[in-house]
């Protein structure tokens, strides 16, 4: 059974740190790309990062570069997916979701697999 269970979220002042967490087991997602991405309210799900299979390679979105800063463990059976995210803004405030595909892509529609969500909030 394919799960992609996320962590983490909360409620956050702005320019504090949150660390994001996403397990992912069911498939063998050690040779998938994962990534972040995240919808605020009455907005569409927009890309946040990625992380190539290996971790070696990484890409953010603009408005997170610098602040935020994704990576993964692959072990045996699960991969684990974590997203830093420091120097929060109110707009940041949006539900995470993380995401598990086999193309090296930024598109909502490249990825196959999701989580539930985390919501993160962040207040000014």
């Amino acid at each position: 059974q394919v799960q992609l269970v996320e962590s983490g979220g909360g409620l956050v002042q702005a320019g504090g740190s949150l660390r994001l967490s996403c397990a992912a087991s069911g498939r063998t997602f050690s040779r998938y790309t994962m990534g972040w991405f995240r919808q605020a309210p009455g907005k569409e799900r927009e890309f946040v990062a990625r992380i190539n299979w290996s971790g070696s390679s990484t890409y953010y979105a603009d408005s997170v570069k610098g602040r935020f800063t994704i990576s993964r463990d692959n072990a045996e059976n699960t991969v684990n997916l974590y997203l830093q995210m420091n120097s929060l803004k109110p707009e940041d405030t949006a539900v995470y979701y993380c995401a598990a595909g086999t193309s090296w892509s930024t598109r909502v529609s490249e990825y196959a697999y999701w989580g539930q969500g985390t919501q993160v909030t962040v207040s000014s």
